[in-house]
């Protein structure tokens, strides 16, 4: 399970924040009320979303009642959910800090959530600070995405291996030391190690368009016009007419404290 943390860059996303929002998945409803159910929420139920981004589980917690705050340490990104909030018609409170700034005087909170974002942390360190701020009966829920390796999803092992290559020429390696582990490891040997797991599977149709701006959503050096001649070139390869099909599995994994 022991993987180095990531070195710390709280503007790891700049060059992404224009794009996230538009072209990275969101978390369908009904895995939000999954998720509320297995943590418990009731409405005014003080929620933590860290590494909050352009704010898809910030607002979305709060569009069903709850009191969240929005923490990223990026200020890009941090307006971005605020902005989403107003469109949504919710409240958000905007902290710019990241799981390197949490205190024990923060919270409680009744759930801490992470979307894509806890392998950037030091996910040991982040744990047991959350053990402070969570409140008894509390959670944590970390959602990411999978694609599983079907011939619809040939675009994405082809975006995953531009992106890799474009991090290797900018001297960075694979993104984060302990890239993209499994967390259960990591949650077991926590506080917070009962452990349950939700899952939403879609589907949705692609343009060229789609798979660029997913590339430029990620948190890589500032993309060069080379690499999205390459990445367009290699997609022209696998479709003629531009269009694809994404399969992806949405994934939350619920972790509680022993009752």
């Amino acid at each position: 399970m022991d993987s180095p943390a990531p070195p710390y860059d709280p503007h790891r996303f700049r060059h992404a924040a224009a794009y996230y929002a538009r072209y990275r998945l969101d978390y369908p409803a009904r895995l939000i009320a999954r998720v509320s159910a297995l943590a418990g929420l009731e409405p005014g139920d003080a929620v933590l979303d860290l590494g909050c981004g352009t704010g898809f589980l910030a607002v979305a917690f709060a569009g069903a009642g709850m009191g969240v705050t929005a923490a990223d340490p990026e200020r890009l990104m941090l307006d971005a959910a605020g902005e989403a909030a107003r469109q949504a018609g919710v409240s958000l409170e905007l902290w710019q800090g990241g799981s390197f700034e949490l205190t024990p005087g923060m919270g409680p909170y009744r759930l801490v959530t992470m979307g894509r974002s806890f392998h950037w942390m030091d996910r040991v360190a982040t744990l047991a600070m959350l053990d402070d701020i969570v409140a008894p009966g509390g959670a944590i829920a970390l959602f990411h995405d999978r694609h599983p390796d079907v011939e619809e999803n040939n675009w994405f092992k082809l975006l995953c291996e531009d992106c890799t290559a474009l991090q290797r020429r900018a001297g960075r390696g694979k993104r984060g030391a302990g890239g993209h582990r499994r967390y259960e490891p990591y949650l077991l040997a926590s506080a917070f190690c009962d452990i349950e797991t939700a899952s939403v599977f879609l589907r949705q149709d692609l343009s060229t368009e789609d798979i660029v701006g997913r590339a430029f959503s990620q948190a890589l050096p500032a993309p060069t016009p080379a690499f999205e001649a390459d990445l367009r070139a290699g997609l022209r390869a696998l479709s003629c007419d531009g269009r694809f099909t994404e399969i992806a599995e949405m994934v939350a994994v619920v972790a509680r404290r022993p009752a």
